[in-house]
């Protein structure tokens, strides 16, 4: 594994990607509830860091997502999700637009979180992101990666979910010349095939009022504060969550390939419902190449 697979990119998105004309559409007597509310929410946060190493692991994953769904409504935002949630342990890869991803993928799917290391620093969601068995990586080591995916095949091992941005950085999720120029990075993706488990593509995407939208992105020299303004102020804004079939790569398989995949699977296919029902191939064939597959399951019914 090399340095270079560090997670360092950059998107070519910024202020221009957000969508102009971008005042409140709310009253401001409802975005000061609604910020009332997101800060009642950080502080059961506080208390739920303490409670969570105590409980069992499935009460441990409903307190995650009923709180991420909580902090989701009081910020006004609608969930909406397509497909099936994995069942069992999995890495879960998604595309990286907002700070609303996280609550979005916990809301779903709790698991584990790979954040980077300033997060724990962070006042109330730190403690809580750290009580939760986030796997924090410190960008400025790169020596210290293997020891990262390694960290990430442990708890993939030990049973846990574990929730990661491949593309290392936000961008608007609309425009795909401002992605992140190399893609998906494949050095996690190498946990998933030390611990034999299947890797589950996330598609998340913001629509305000019905329409396509990049009012939540989280982009460039833009402060976090800045972001959750034009956020409490949206009237109708909706995160989408679709569930893509899930890779089982087979032993040995290429983190390369397997990663090309998973990005194809996100930014290719289209977001729609699928059958019940289980395929075999030897081979999943994307842009990227062919991996190799143990299998493919179609479980996305809505």
């Amino acid at each position: 594994m090399t340095a270079g697979e560090l997670w360092r990119p950059a998107s070519g998105c910024g202020p221009a990607c957000l969508p102009a004309g971008t005042d409140p559409a709310v009253p401001l007597a409802r975005r000061v509830g609604r910020l009332l509310g997101v800060l009642g929410m950080l502080l059961a946060g506080v208390g739920l860091a303490a409670l969570l190493p105590l409980l069992p692991a499935r009460d441990r994953r409903a307190a995650l997502r009923g709180w991420a769904r909580g902090t989701l409504r009081a910020l006004g935002v609608r969930l909406l999700v397509r497909g099936r949630p994995p069942r069992r342990r999995a890495l879960l890869v998604a595309n990286h637009v907002s700070w609303l991803d996280i609550l979005a993928v916990l809301a779903v799917a709790p698991a584990r979180m790979v954040a980077k290391r300033e997060v724990r620093d962070w006042p109330l969601v730190g403690p809580l992101a750290a009580a939760a068995g986030t796997v924090f990586v410190d960008r400025s080591r790169p020596r210290d990666l293997p020891a990262t995916v390694a960290r990430v095949a442990a708890a993939l091992r030990a049973g846990h979910s574990v929730a990661v941005f491949p593309e290392g950085t936000t961008w608007c999720g609309e425009a795909a010349d401002c992605r992140p120029a190399r893609g998906f990075r494949p050095a996690v993706f190498q946990a998933a095939v030390d611990a034999g488990v299947p890797v589950v593509p996330l598609r998340l995407n913001y629509r305000y009022a019905g329409d396509p939208t990049t009012l939540a992105a989280f982009l460039g020299e833009e402060t976090l504060w800045q972001s959750v303004r034009r956020v409490l102020g949206a009237r109708e804004l909706t995160v989408s969550v679709g569930v893509t079939a899930a890779l089982h790569p087979a032993a040995g398989a290429d983190r390369r390939v397997l990663a090309r995949a998973a990005e194809s699977a996100i930014h290719l296919s289209p977001a729609r419902p699928a059958p019940v029902g289980r395929v075999r191939p030897a081979h999943l064939v994307t842009a990227g190449g062919a991996v190799p597959l143990r299998e493919v399951e179609l479980d996305l019914a809505a």
